[in-house]
């Protein structure tokens, strides 16, 4: 799965990553066992996380019933079945995010907005220091098609990410496209792509990137709580800005 560079990075780290874990979210539109192009490329920076102690899980929200809604838990808005709250525990246990994402008419696929969706859902929440509940993790972003779009769709699910409350390491996604129009995928013999250089270097750079970033924030206890709590600004602190209420 890995190539000689890559073992080689993963045998030279002096850092311990064992107590993070990270998931991935492979939004293609194929429901499991299918063939997933995507999960071709997930795979790679899932061997690099494993080979550093990471525990790691891969799911596809295709599998599961993911209501439409703006609510955690559409069940109490009058739906039969949403699955999300499954998934979002497992969001909130996860150091790592990582979206994967295939390109459909330039866009990301309908999966993974919906998925961008349910987390905004659960956007409000605060964590014990009173900050939303998605800060002290990191997130990143994996794209695979047959056509333009890949840093459009990166950007959108970046800049989603980090709106919730995701730090974003620096070079945070990485892609692989094939000629344009009809052609072979990811993983088809002869596409090249899990020999292209330019994929694995940028995938290798993703995964680590979002491991160093996880360590830092991690020993760091998470990201500093001062003038980032809902929670102290809904009770009337302004955190040095001077308070209208006392003027």
């Amino acid at each position: 799965m890995l190539n000689e560079r890559q073992e080689r990075l993963c045998a030279e780290s002096r850092w311990d990553f064992s107590d993070l874990s990270a998931l991935f979210l492979n939004c293609t539109l194929k429901r499991s066992p299918e063939l997933s192009h995507t999960e071709g490329l997930i795979r790679i920076s899932r061997a690099i996380l494993e080979k550093n102690g990471v525990s790691v899980e891969v799911l596809r929200p295709v599998d599961y019933e993911i209501a439409s809604g703006v609510y955690p838990d559409m069940r109490e808005h009058g739906r039969d079945r949403d699955d999300w709250p499954e998934i979002l525990e497992k969001v909130l246990a996860a150091d790592i995010l990582v979206i994967g994402t295939s390109i459909w008419l330039g866009e990301k696929t309908s999966v993974a907005t919906r998925v961008v969706e349910r987390l905004y859902s659960a956007s409000h929440h605060l964590n014990a220091a009173g900050q939303y509940a998605y800060y002290g993790r990191v997130g990143g972003c994996l794209v695979t098609g047959n056509e333009d779009g890949a840093k459009h769709c990166a950007m959108n699910v970046l800049y989603s990410l980090q709106h919730l409350g995701y730090v974003i390491p620096p070079q945070a996604d990485a892609a692989w496209l094939g000629e344009a129009g009809p052609g072979p995928s990811y993983l088809d013999e002869g596409s090249g792509g899990p020999e292209n250089d330019f994929t694995n270097r940028n995938t290798t750079f993703m995964t680590w990137n979002l491991l160093h970033l996880a360590r830092l924030i991690k020993d760091a206890g998470g990201i500093p709580a001062h003038g980032n709590q809902r929670s102290e600004w809904d009770a009337g602190c302004r955190f040095d800005h001077p308070n209208p209420l006392y003027r």
